[in-house]
């Protein structure tokens, strides 16, 4: 009997230590387990032993209630998502709740709602106002680009340098005005160009239309010409004539405004003039008739007011050149700009 005895019990002490590790990811002892007497821990203990030799592959979990399940306790850090396949998952009640869109009853009552509350002819200035700042916009401005004394050796000169448009974002009527003169003697040249510009881009418009010279010969043009602020915030407007007798020239123009304080900005300007052929009337020989190059450094006293001072230079250039020394003129020359920007 004493032997009997002692075998039962050096059974039951390795069974007793056991690791039980391996199962602490199932569940972790609470408070009333701590509690509990010898009876329990060798119920629990067989429970242990049992679960390793159970064949979890062959178990229904189709019958099993999952709701009294406690998932609270349950480690998801190491559960292995990468195996799980989504394609088998059923997306088709989203995608069909966003293809129906919103429901009938959404599109009832007033096009605005804001008119149930506040009234059709209350909102309406502010749905006019929207309505310019969106597309709809016409109004319009006058440029003068400048209007300077040039100050040269032997004659003083003036010259004038407009242009002004109505009309909205897209399309507009414009028009430009340009000529110079010797103080005290007649207008030397003068034109007027009224044109149609056309938007084709946010950077540029295309525009033609007309331009008719008053000095120092009449004649008039058809216009066609490109204008806008290209790449670097350099403003340009380049246009082509056609002349009522045949020839064709050209003009090219580009500035820049370079702000040194927010009051006084500097702009540099060039311009080109280009002829395809003799014109023995205007003096012109084909090429590269003429260039005209300066900076302005202009003060803002108000945004719409803004007197100037600079220098200038202008030549003749190629045939035009060698003509203007025939008749015993300069080719080219440096002036001191005195004038005024402005515009309403």
């Amino acid at each position: 009997m004493r032997a009997l005895l002692l075998a039962s019990i050096t059974l039951a002490v390795p069974a007793a230590a056991q690791d039980h590790d391996a199962h602490a990811s199932h569940a972790m002892p609470s408070a009333s387990d701590a509690q509990t007497g010898p009876e329990d821990d060798a119920h629990a203990e067989r429970g242990s032993m049992e679960q390793e030799g159970m064949d979890h592959s062959a178990m229904d979990h189709s019958s099993m209630d999952h709701s009294k399940m406690d998932h609270g306790s349950t480690d998801h850090s190491q559960m292995d998502h990468g195996t799980m396949d989504h394609s088998a998952m059923d997306h088709g009640a989203s995608a069909t709740l966003q293809a129906s869109g919103p429901p009938p009853r959404a599109f009832e009552g007033p096009e605005h709602a804001a008119d149930t509350i506040y009234g059709t002819e209350a909102m309406a200035p502010s749905r006019e106002a929207v309505a310019r700042e969106n597309g709809e916009f016409t109004g319009g401005t006058i440029m003068l680009e400048r209007l300077e004394a040039r100050i040269v050796d032997g004659e003083d000169l003036y010259l004038w340098d407009a242009q002004g448009w109505y009309g909205g974002d897209i399309d507009k009527l414009w028009f430009k005005s340009e000529g110079e003169g010797a103080f005290g003697s007649n207008v030397e040249s003068a034109e007027v160009q009224a044109l149609w510009s056309h938007a084709i881009g946010p950077w540029f418009d295309v525009q033609a239309g007309a331009r008719y010279n008053f000095e120092p010969d009449s004649r008039g043009h058809a216009v066609l010409g490109l204008q806008g602020l290209a790449p670097y915030m350099f403003e340009v407007d380049a246009a082509a004539f056609l002349a009522d007798t045949g020839d064709v020239t050209a003009r090219i123009e580009a500035e820049y405004d370079q702000r040194i304080t927010q009051r006084l900005i500097l702009q540099p300007r060039a311009e080109v003039n280009l002829s395809a052929q003799d014109v023995a009337a205007r003096n012109l020989g084909s090429g590269v008739t003429s260039i005209e190059a300066g900076v302005r450094l202009r003060y803002e006293i108000a945004r719409e007011f803004a007197p100037y001072i600079g220098v200038g230079y202008e030549a003749k250039l190629g045939e035009t050149a060698d003509i203007a020394r025939a008749d015993g003129e300069d080719p080219d020359s440096f002036s001191l700009l005195l004038g005024l920007r402005a515009w309403f």
